[in-house]
């Protein structure tokens, strides 16, 4: 009889635990799904494709910046690095947003340093792994490059600050090329960091500008109006300059160079 008893309240005890276990174990199915579920209606992560995007993350981003600016500026760092390491188009837009968070210069200090480092591991990528890639997709391209890169060999780096400058240049097209042409990385480097450096200022400083304008009226200030001024002679002067060089000193055939650089500059 005891051992009817005892054996009865075994019995009980492990239909009573394993019902406990199972409802546990499906509360904890359930939680799981349900995070599932809430992480699959997350957006995307994506990158701002158009102004109106571009203006919402910067509203959002100078909101954090104010508390977090350490992990704001280690976040803009390593979405611009990977852009340009891994030749993703879209890099104006990162410089735009650098003016609206972190000003005119400093924004422009920073996006010129990134942009050197950025095309810099690209150039060290594509020699490590991607030159018969680059050959196979595009050897025509690559041919003409390398002929008047050997042609410009005297003057190889006003050459390369000839192409940067250029705004029709693809720059994601050179950064991928350049370990195959035998160019120096450390005239890589510098002609990146000074040849985009038009191009990068224009970019910050609408951002600095886009920023700071609240209503129309803002557009016709005296600041705001340097501020274009500023814009419009660091697009123009180099390009004119450079152009006048490359007539005296560069080897360029107008023809065939402009179907080697039927491109956008989107580094």
């Amino acid at each position: 009889m005891k051992r009817k008893k005892v054996v009865l309240k075994l019995c009980f005890t492990t239909t009573r635990c394993s019902f406990v276990l199972a409802c546990s174990a499906e509360s904890q199915a359930h939680i799981w799904l349900s995070s599932v579920r809430a992480c699959l209606c997350l957006p995307p992560l994506r990158f701002p494709s158009d102004v109106e995007e571009l203006r919402e993350l910067a509203e959002a981003l100078r909101d954090y910046e104010r508390e977090h600016r350490g992990a704001a500026l280690l976040l803009f760092c390593a979405a611009y690095l990977y852009k340009q390491s891994f030749a993703i188009p879209g890099s104006g837009l990162l410089n735009v947003l650098a003016g609206a968070l972190f000003g005119p210069w400093a924004g422009l200090a920073l996006c010129c340093a990134l942009a050197s480092l950025g095309a810099t591991s690209c150039y060290l990528l594509s020699g490590a792994f991607g030159k018969k890639l680059v050959v196979y997709y595009f050897p025509d391209k690559v041919a003409m490059l390398q002929r008047k890169v050997e042609e410009n060999r005297s003057c190889l780096f006003f050459f390369l600050l000839f192409l940067r400058l250029l705004p029709m240049t693809p720059n994601w097209f050179l950064n991928l090329s350049a370990p195959i042409l035998n160019i120096p990385v450390s005239q890589f480097f510098f002609s990146v960091l000074i040849g985009l450096a038009p191009y990068n200022f224009i970019c910050v400083q609408t951002g600095a500008i886009l920023s700071q304008i609240s209503s129309l009226d803002a557009i016709f200030s005296w600041d705001t109006l340097l501020k274009l001024l500023a814009m419009a002679m660091a697009a123009l002067i180099p390009g004119a300059l450079i152009k006048q060089y490359g007539k005296k000193h560069l080897k360029l055939e107008e023809d065939k160079h402009a179907q080697l650089l039927n491109g956008k500059k989107s580094m």
